[in-house]
């Protein structure tokens, strides 16, 4: 059992004053109570105010170790495409053990930035020329590793990836280390299952068909109802290229497309969903599903805009992700969030939802967003749900003698990760003081892979 006094915290009914959380050796929140005095046995967190921590929705780890190799211009139209030839390069090195190495680093990143929990979306599976390792998941068990090592919460997504585009074509080059049949991803899943079995009882395991150019319609229903209960994540209308080829092919834009020929509900989470029309949008809003959106590397890659404020005004639900790794910081992911919807309505405040601030809309939407879409329970301090937790220091420059919904604003509109003091993983402490308490073995080992990966390009 761990008992936490904070002088204040943000419960389900709102901000509170003196609170202890009780936390069981399962890692779930056994009692929360306000307006008591500090115990022997409490760990006080003097200085500091206590949060639920958010879960972080979508990542490709292996692409960390790539971040910042692709800012030199190309001939041409430079886009999410040219930069997509740069990934499939690099991606041509990796074997498992890189794999874990760069991995435990992005969960180590993830934990000092606040997050407690990460959903992989995992589509590296085979060796360089596409044939699967002895045991499937090879890969799948490098990520595991890392989470054993890093402590975070994982929900594990296997990739399908079927084909190389729309018309049908076979996976080329560095698509072939993620192709596989249906029976060969079912084997897949089963050998992923067995990989996570060590893990906490935190651990999910999902599935992530990649997206309607890598799965056709019937495989996709097939894919859908292998794990019948698990979360389900999808890429979906990043790019307009995408959507006029989708909408070549099949007669309709992609978001519209999916919700006609699939049970779209909460248990969906539709990564990217950029280019929607405004009767998409709200469609997609009416679904439950959650939208996943990784404004940092939407940025990277010039994406273009999520129509945020359409989709909030709708009722609906998202949460965010780090996916490439350009950058892994939650309070600037949800600050670029809002300000390219500033930018676009050249308007302030603009996903806020009354009576609630901006920062608290914020904070409030990926903490249920990213729950949901990991299958996680948590989001919130409250008995029954896993002990997903973060400390801010509240007596930084930046936070001093601030409180309630203005202390969320100034964290995430003008503050940074550096304002995290420690985070709690199902009731694992994995950072203190701001540091992961792993981060030194962590970050030595991936200097040293990702130096020989990078010094062989």
């Amino acid at each position: 059992m761990q008992s936490l006094f904070a002088e204040r915290a943000l419960l389900p009914t709102g901000w509170a004053a003196s609170v202890r959380v009780r936390i069981d050796g399962a890692g779930r929140i056994r009692s929360v109570e306000q307006g008591v005095e500090p115990l022997a046995d409490d760990l006080r967190l003097r200085g500091r105010v206590l949060l639920p921590a958010p879960s972080n929705l979508h990542s490709h780890a292996f692409q960390r170790a790539m971040a910042g190799l692709a800012e030199r211009p190309v001939p041409g139209e430079d886009g999410f495409w040219t930069w997509r030839e740069v990934m499939y390069g690099f991606l041509e090195r990796l074997q498992p053990e890189d794999v874990e190495a760069i991995a435990a680093l992005v969960q180590v990143e993830m934990l000092e930035a606040g997050y407690a929990a990460v959903g992989e979306f995992h589509y590296l599976h085979h060796d360089p020329q596409g044939v699967p390792y002895a045991d499937p998941a090879a890969m799948g068990a490098a990520i595991a590793a890392a989470a054993s090592l890093s402590g975070i919460g994982l929900t594990h997504l296997p990739v399908f990836y079927a084909r190389g585009g729309l018309d049908g074509r076979a996976c080329e080059g560095g698509q072939r280390r993620f192709a596989s049949d249906f029976e060969g991803f079912a084997r897949l899943l089963e050998a992923s299952e067995r990989a996570l079995a060590g893990l906490p009882a935190d651990t999910r395991l999902g599935l992530a068909p990649h997206s309607l150019r890598a799965v056709g319609a019937d495989d996709l229903a097939a894919v859908t109802s292998l794990l019948p209960a698990a979360p389900l994540h999808l890429h979906i209308a990043e790019q307009v290229r995408e959507v006029e080829e989708v909408e070549a092919a099949y007669g309709l834009r992609p978001v519209a497309w999916l919700l006609e020929r699939m049970p779209v509900d909460r248990r969906w989470c539709l990564v990217h969903a950029t280019h929607m029309t405004p009767a998409e949008t709200r469609a997609l809003a009416a679904t439950g599903a959650v939208a996943g959106l990784c404004p940092l590397t939407e940025a990277n890659l010039g994406d273009g805009l999520f129509d945020g404020a359409r989709f909030v005004a709708a009722g609906g639900r998202f949460g965010v992700g780090s996916d490439s790794h350009i950058r892994i910081a939650l309070a600037e992911e949800l600050r670029c969030l809002e300000g390219g919807q500033r930018l676009r309505d050249r308007a302030r405040n603009v996903l806020a939802r009354s009576p609630a601030s901006t920062g608290r809309t914020l904070f409030e939407a990926a903490l249920e967003g990213g729950a949901q879409a990991l299958g996680r329970d948590a989001g919130a301090i409250a008995p029954g749900l896993w002990a997903d937790l973060v400390s801010l220091d509240s007596e930084t420059p930046t936070l001093a003698g601030l409180d309630g919904d203005t202390l969320l604003d100034a964290w995430l509109l003008a503050g940074d990760d550096a304002l995290v003091a420690d985070v709690w993983a199902a009731g694992r402490h994995m950072v203190s003081g701001g540091r992961h308490v792993r981060a030194e073995q962590v970050r030595r080992r991936f200097v040293e892979v990702v130096g020989r990966l990078r010094a062989a390009l």
